[in-house]
Parts: C-alpha cells; structure tokens; sequence
C-alpha cells in the first residue's frame, strides 16, 4: 500500500502527542504549527528517535505496528535537523561521500544532487565551518539524499538561517520539489516556506493533528488558524501562456482564469504556482473600470468569517479557491453574502517555481 500512515502516541513531561495522519507516498507534506504544537517530537516518532505507541507504514513498509518496532537505522530514512550536523573533520567531498557509501540501494546519483543543490563550486572545500549557514545546509541535505533514503525528512531546516541565507536554499528546496520521487516530511511554523514547498499539508495544535489534507484546499479553509495569520492566503497552481516582451509581462492561466505577473524566465506550457495573500485581494460588485489593477476574476462567495472585532475572511471560488481579507464595514456597505457573485482585484503575486 503506497502512502504513509503515521499514528502515535507519546506522553512526556506534562506534554501529550496524540497525532494521526494519513498522506501520499509522493511530494511534499509540510508539518505545520506553532512552537510546542509536537511537530519535531512527531517527526521524531517517525524516525524512531522516540519510542511511541502507535504505528507507521510508509509506502508499504511495516516501520511500527505493535511490538514491531524498526530501529532508526533500519528504516532507510535521511534526516536533517535544524543545524546543519556535518562532520568538521571531513571536507564537503567527504560529508557527501559519507552519505554515499552508507547507501543500501543507491537510487540517487551523486552528480545530480550536486546539480539540484549547486554544491559544485563546494565540493573543493576542505573547512566545512567556512560555509555560510545556506551552504552547510545544502551540504547536509545532500549527504542525506546520497545515502538513497526511502524518506526524507527535514526539521525546521531554515529556522537557524538569516534571511540571505534562507533566500539561498529556497529555489534549491524548490528544485528538490520537482525532482525528488520520495516523500518529504517537512518541519516549519513558517507559512511562506509551506506556501512555496508542500503539496499536503498536516496542521498541528498542542500535541495533535487538527486538519490535514491536500495544500491549496487546506490552506483555504477558514475555520483553521491558519486563516487568522497576517500571511494568510491562498495557492493556485498556473502555467505559463504568454509573454509580452513589450511591457516586460506574463500570463499565467489556470483553471477559471489568467493572472499578469513580471516576466518570468519559464517558457510557455511551464507550471508554477501563485501565491496570494489575503490582504492583497479586494471585492468589488461589477467590473472595476479606470484602475491600475491589472488582475480581475469573477469568483462566487463561498464563506464568509469574522476575523476579529474589525475585518472578516471571505472564501472565493475563482476556479480555484482564493482568500480575502476585508474590512466589517466593507462587507456590510457591498451587502457579501455566500454564494453571490463578485469580482476579485489581486493587487500583489508572489510566484514560485
């Protein structure tokens, strides 16, 4: 049975972990939630660095059930924490040769790691604690994916970073996304990083998973905290349709309508995917005429929500779902009820690849 199937239990320190969750065997699944949400202490149950009730198959691989229980180094798994754990003894070429030869079926070939990590300007290096605190990641998540892991997992990985070096990895994380053929469990409170890497989304909350399920759909939903944050927004999934050279534009189609983004390097047919905060989108009853806002949709009213004593979320459907956060008084002068139909103004997209 291919997908992963985790369910724990683990009571420590005044701390319960009642955690359940069932996801594709494919992709990227972000763990998300507060600090002291369990997060790392789940991911550490699927790792077998804690010793939990419960169970976990992974593809179709007995890891927990039971008195089963597969110590760490038998359940084929890389692991990288939020500091970069590399020997400082060994030179780049070293850490990632460790990996290598410590692999049981090496499905990973080195020079391709190389190339979705853009360690090889790196790989020369003898004083790992010279890199930048981007570059020993990079060199961490590789020596993780030489060792040909059936699962990776990443805990917080950014978290330690400053903003430079996080912009750094990101489109090197992004391009693992695209690449990698085995699932990624991925730790974060960040919700930019889950936006731009996760295809499904595990919430957590005080020891427990209260929503999980496919991003753009979960992501959506108001009746999750998610949805309260001041990023809140929503993610579509586009492709490249046009570009116009003369304003230095491009097209992104989706199904139910177009978004005009900066020119973006991708050619034609090319996915990608949008994000959209909430605060950037407005609602208007007809057309707008005589603005600057080159992004309109029609869209349909799905749910409405306060959000605190001033502002309410609404749920559009444009095709796909979209999020908008408004003022009370807004939503009282345009009369918003669900299911009317509305014209959505993105005003900011930000795009990953």
């Amino acid at each position: 049975m291919n997908g992963i199937s985790a369910r724990f239990r683990l009571e420590r320190d005044g701390f319960l972990l009642d955690a359940s969750f069932d996801v594709p065997g494919k992709g990227v699944t972000a763990l998300f939630g507060p600090s002291g949400s369990g997060k790392t202490t789940l991911l550490r149950c699927i790792a077998g660095l804690e010793r939990a009730e419960g169970s976990l198959f992974v593809n179709g691989m007995r890891w927990q059930e039971g008195k089963s229980f597969a110590p760490v180094h038998r359940r084929e798994l890389g692991y990288v924490f939020q500091e970069a754990s590399l020997f400082p003894h060994l030179s780049v070429q070293k850490n990632l040769e460790y990996g290598y030869r410590r692999a049981i079926d090496r499905q990973v070939q080195k020079d391709k790691v190389i190339e979705w990590l853009g360690l090889s300007r790196l790989i020369e290096r003898r004083d790992v604690a010279s890199l930048s605190g981007g570059e020993r990641q990079r060199v961490a998540i590789g020596r993780a994916l030489l060792s040909s892991p059936r699962m990776l997992l990443l805990d917080e990985p950014l978290s330690a970073l400053d903003m430079r070096s996080r912009q750094e990895i990101l489109p090197c994380l992004e391009r693992l996304h695209r690449e990698l053929e085995i699932p990624v469990l991925y730790v974060t409170h960040a919700l930019d990083e889950v936006a731009r890497l996760a295809d499904h989304l595990v919430l957590m909350e005080e020891g427990r998973v209260i929503a999980s399920g496919e991003l753009s759909g979960t992501l959506a939903r108001l009746d999750l905290p998610t949805a309260h944050l001041d990023d809140a927004g929503a993610v579509i999934e586009a492709v490249v349709a046009e570009h116009d050279d003369v304003y230095a534009l491009t097209r992104l189609d989706f199904h139910g309508g177009s978004l005009w983004v900066g020119k973006v390097e991708e050619q034609k047919g090319a996915k990608l995917r949008a994000r959209v905060l909430a605060r950037d989108v407005s609602i208007a009853l007809e057309v707008p005429r005589g603005t600057s806002i080159a992004n309109i949709l029609g869209a349909r009213i799905m749910e409405i929500r306060d959000e605190g004593p001033d502002k309410v979320n609404v749920c559009l459907d444009v095709g796909q779902m979209l999020l908008s956060r408004i003022t009370r008084r807004s939503r009282d002068l345009l009369g918003l009820k669900h299911g009317m139909t509305v014209y959505a103004q993105v005003k900011s997209v930000a795009l990953t690849r």
